[in-house]
């Protein structure tokens, strides 16, 4: 775990070798070689392979979480048994659907969670200077902000402060320390947005939740292999 100097939130990435990232999503390397997998917590290299691409959304919550956060499968078993994710019969997977991950970080991580189905970047300045968190759906191009964005939207980061015009965010797919715990202007962020997101407050204790918002909107994962 890395501690961002900006913010103080953990930095984690979905990916249990950083260092390996550029490899998986642009080079075509299978994340099952990775050689760390197991301090993800999967079970197999085989398990990690197939999931950690899925993952963006329960890394944002593993750094929403904090120093002492379960691992990235610890996590992923919990919103499975909220159906934060799905199976289909081909063992497609799916998700990460908003509405029962803010039932499970509320109920099991007393992590008050709210749904938003519609946010706009002056929304996220506002919930930021709340005091909260904001995971939001980007595209994952988003790493590579001096290019065009060719979309928005299908991959999670984690928004965690903001100065006058610019927002600081936590990449699990950034391919290097500077697109990890990153840096845009309000505007720059705003071309890779799809306008929805959930927001976590400071952790309360056990049976204490917020609302969850009536949601189902869900992101499926984070372009090639991330």
């Amino acid at each position: 775990m890395t501690q961002c100097s900006t913010c103080s939130v953990p930095v984690h990435t979905q990916f249990a070798s950083p260092d390996l990232i550029e490899q998986i999503v642009y080079g075509g390397l299978d994340p099952a070689a990775d050689p760390a997998w197991e301090s993800s917590g999967a079970a197999t290299p085989e398990e990690y392979g197939r999931w950690c691409g899925h993952l963006c959304g329960m890394t944002c919550l593993r750094m929403a979480l904090g120093p002492a956060s379960p691992t990235l499968f610890s996590l992923r078993d919990g919103a499975l048994k909220y159906g934060a994710y799905t199976q289909d019969a081909e063992g497609v997977i799916r998700g990460l659907i908003y509405a029962p991950l803010a039932s499970y970080a509320q109920e099991v991580h007393a992590l008050p969670t709210t749904v938003h189905r519609e946010l706009s970047p002056q929304d996220i300045l506002a919930l930021l200077d709340e005091g909260r968190t904001v995971m939001a759906s980007v595209h994952y191009e988003i790493r590579n902000p001096d290019r065009p964005a060719p979309g928005r939207g299908g991959h999670l980061v984690l928004l965690t402060g903001r100065t006058e015009d610019r927002v600081h965010f936590h990449n699990p797919s950034g391919t290097t320390a500077e697109t990890r715990a990153a840096d845009l202007p309000l505007a720059g962020f705003a071309r890779f947005f799809a306008g929805r997101g959930v927001s976590f407050g400071p952790r309360t204790h056990p049976g204490t939740a917020a609302g969850t918002g009536a949601d189902t909107a869900a992101e499926t994962g984070a372009g090639p292999g991330a």
